[in-house]
């Protein structure tokens, strides 16, 4: 078996997964009007760490994560010849080097924190964290290693933010993944963290059990997401005939959910012909905003939670279908005890991956 924990959040909702997982009961956002924040210095709606510091913001932000979830396992785990420590992220430290985006920040990790293993970096558009996770269970089930810490990192730049304005992607107002009246994304900036160990020992809390999880990718269009939901559709039905889980089996989903017309549509078609649309649902990005190679790491942490508070949170901002296939998108908050969650990610360039928890 093998299993994931020791799950940790850093986003403006807070510095541990503790308190983003209260400001999410509490269906607080990290979203706000961030002023000249845009181009042409137009203020935007942004999840934004305000007090970040101004240098080297990617290499503060993995090290305090490290520090955290080294504190919830074995403290010889994170040295260890037996752990790899990926890094999922779509720009790294782009806005301090161009050229290097990760060099520095994973060279400066390495020696702070005494790694043995060269860390891997996933960078694959919005599927990084998902993939990542995934890469993380498969190098632990062919035996590679034994422990695999995954870290999801962006942070909100003016190359992002100008990007997605140059596609009108953006809303301008906080982001209502799924709504009739959704607009586009609200990017976000944060820091997520799971360990994957094939040792239940490490956890100082009790860890879930991690399933296979696959990827697929329909390569549909650089921007543009499949119009019948085929990436993510092979993505979901694979993961769940690997691991012989039924749809009735499931009891949420963590959708990718980036209030964008066309991904959302896509996704509730891929989720129609799984037959999963009567399946509770959510997306994150209310809450978070969109964190790119980060989303995939910090929703899946933010799952995690819910498995343990026992509460289905409200798919922030939601309120009428906007979608032609209708989900069970959880309008507000209830106690519900979730045994199995599938979690999805979707990305430029046609990727698509999913990945399955459950409960021991």
């Amino acid at each position: 078996m093998i299993y994931i924990g020791a799950e940790e959040i850093i986003s403006p909702l807070g510095e541990t997964a503790a308190k983003n997982f209260s400001a999410m009961a509490e269906n607080r956002t990290g979203i706000s009007l961030i002023p000249n924040a845009g181009f042409n210095k137009i203020s935007v709606h942004l999840s934004k760490i305000l007090s970040l510091p101004q240098e080297s913001q990617f290499e503060n932000l993995t090290a305090s994560m490290l520090i955290s979830v080294s504190g919830k396992i074995d403290k010889n785990v994170l040295s260890s010849a037996k752990t790899i420590l990926i890094i999922s992220s779509t720009k790294g430290e782009l806005k301090d080097n161009m050229t290097d985006p990760f060099g520095q920040s994973v060279a400066s990790l390495m020696a702070r924190f005494e790694l043995v293993n060269q860390p891997i970096v996933i960078s694959n558009a919005c599927v990084s964290g998902v993939l990542a996770i995934n890469a993380a269970r498969n190098f632990i089930a062919a035996r590679l290693y034994e422990h695999a810490i995954v870290i999801g990192c962006d942070l909100i730049s003016d190359f992002v933010v100008y990007g997605f304005q140059s596609l009108f992607a953006m809303s301008d107002e906080p982001c209502i993944p799924f709504d009739a009246n959704r607009k586009g994304i609200s990017l976000g900036e944060g820091c997520g963290a799971v360990v994957i160990s094939n040792t239940v020992s490490i956890f100082k809390e009790s860890p879930l059990k991690l399933l296979q999880g696959t990827s697929a990718n329909d390569a549909n269009h650089i921007s543009g997401p499949s119009r019948t939901g085929e990436g993510l559709y092979r993505s979901v039905k694979k993961t769940m005939e690997i691991n012989q889980i039924s749809d009735n089996e499931i009891d949420f989903i963590s959708a990718h959910g980036t209030g964008t017309i066309y991904n959302d549509e896509m996704e509730s078609i891929a989720f129609d012909r799984l037959s999963l649309t009567d399946v509770p649902l959510n997306s994150f990005k209310g809450y978070f905003g969109h964190t790119l190679g980060a989303a995939g790491v910090i929703e899946t942490a933010a799952s995690i939670q819910m498995i343990r508070k026992e509460i289905l949170v409200k798919s922030l901002g939601f309120s009428e279908t906007g979608t032609s296939k209708v989900l069970n998108v959880i309008t507000e908050n209830k106690k519900a005890k979730l045994h199995t969650i599938l979690k999805t990610a979707s990305g430029f360039g046609g990727g698509n991956a999913s990945l399955i928890i459950q409960k021991l």
